[in-house]
């Protein structure tokens, strides 16, 4: 089973944060929290590291019903999304298959729940035109 999808886009890191972030909230998401990966590591162990930003994503509906079903949810909440320079220059954007880090729960009342985060999550991915769009990663 795959645990992403991507894409690659054609522009600069800002932008990409820009766009998925605006992405995420047409499709009814607020991101709860930002993640700034390289300034963290230089900060924290003083290593320099390429942009990379995760973004905590939550749609307050899904995250209801899913905390309704499955108390311990939360856990896996908020969805993650990550925005990464790739040595070539293009920008990678890639989000969590809900399905996939969902079906480590043995509650089938989640998986309505994490097919419509599925979907939702991959029309953010689609609308950003990169290439590859909802390309999927490798076996977890």
């Amino acid at each position: 089973m795959t645990y992403y999808f991507a894409a690659t886009l054609d522009m600069s890191f800002d932008d990409a944060v820009f766009r998925v972030t605006q992405a995420l909230k047409d499709e009814g998401f607020g991101v709860l929290t930002e993640i700034d990966v390289a300034a963290t590591l230089k900060k924290k162990i003083n290593v320099d590291f390429r942009p990379y930003r995760i973004l905590g994503a939550c749609n307050p509906g899904f995250a209801h019903k899913a905390l309704m079903a499955e108390d311990k949810i939360g856990t896996m909440l908020p969805c993650n999304v990550i925005v990464q320079q790739l040595p070539n220059g293009l920008v990678e954007v890639a989000a969590v298959d809900p399905i996939a880090s969902m079906s480590a729960v043995a509650n089938p009342s989640l998986g309505e729940i994490a097919a419509s985060v599925r979907s939702k999550l991959k029309a953010v991915i689609n609308s950003l035109g990169g290439s590859g769009a909802v390309e999927t990663g490798a076996n977890a």
